[in-house]
């Protein structure tokens, strides 16, 4: 299928590894102009040769942190118009309510939700004024089934979903979309050492861990799996498509069954 993504412009944060990386290839591959987000240098370059290696031909990167507002302006300085924003870039970890701290806090609603808030503020308003855009928040099946140890990491992601359906509703009577996507557990960078943090048996072989962590903290899961990245990043491209152009202030689920409400 084409997606008609051709001579469109995209920019996805976070996109040095795991789902970020994905969804750039993906974009990539389909023809987009792709520019992606890092902080390390060396990570940054490695990304964009992967993708190139791929067969995605336009790709580039802009060392920074988009988690900061001088990260971001150095973002525009690169990219001052684009047509897909994708806010992909996330932290998240396994701690204890009462252990979570002010600065806690406040990395997590700066890193989750600051860095979609600054970009798709750059970038809405001229969306708007040429009819065709498409933004999409990468949140997570944990903005509504709340992990007990991640309740920080959960309000960041319900934040994104408000986030998103305010911004389509600006949308009405355009061609301009905004979506939130929810992964569900997935294979990543720093997956295992999540898993083992979270495991009675931290020294155990990966499948031994994965398997626990299903039963005990993901046991409403349908696949009872990981998810690849790249499951996450071909629904992403369809909704960055403009195939998608009736899909407008969705929560779509790519968690693998494990979210059991219909609503």
């Amino acid at each position: 299928m084409d997606l008609q993504l051709n001579k469109k412009t995209a920019l996805v944060t976070g996109a040095t590894a795991g789902i970020g990386l994905e969804i750039a290839r993906t974009l990539a591959v389909e023809g987009a102009e792709v520019l992606i987000t890092g902080r390390a240098r060396a990570k940054l370059e490695q990304a964009v040769e992967d993708i190139r290696a791929s067969g995605g031909k336009h790709i580039r990167g802009v060392l920074a942190d988009a988690a900061t507002a001088e990260g971001a302006a150095s973002i525009q300085k690169e990219a001052s118009d684009i047509d897909i924003l994708v806010n992909n870039l996330g932290i998240y970890e396994s701690k204890p309510f009462a252990e979570i701290t002010d600065a806690d806090w406040l990395s997590y609603i700066n890193v989750n939700v600051m860095s979609g808030v600054r970009l798709s503020r750059a970038y809405f308003p001229g969306m708007l004024k040429r009819n065709w855009g498409r933004i999409i928040f990468i949140s997570s099946e944990s903005a509504l089934t709340i992990p007990p140890d991640m309740i920080h990491y959960a309000t960041t992601k319900t934040a994104q979903l408000s986030i998103s359906r305010g911004l389509a509703n600006l949308t009405k009577g355009t061609k301009v979309t905004v979506n939130s996507v929810l992964p569900g557990p997935t294979h990543s960078e720093g997956i295992v050492d999540f898993l083992r943090s979270v495991s009675s048996e931290p020294e155990a072989q990966a499948d031994k861990i994965v398997a626990e962590f299903f039963a005990k903290h993901r046991s409403s899961s349908l696949l009872q799996r990981m998810i690849e990245p790249g499951e996450i990043a071909s629904l992403v491209a369809y909704l960055a498509s403009p195939l998608s152009a009736a899909t407008n202030g969705a929560v779509l689920r790519a968690e693998g069954g494990l979210v059991t409400t219909i609503s």
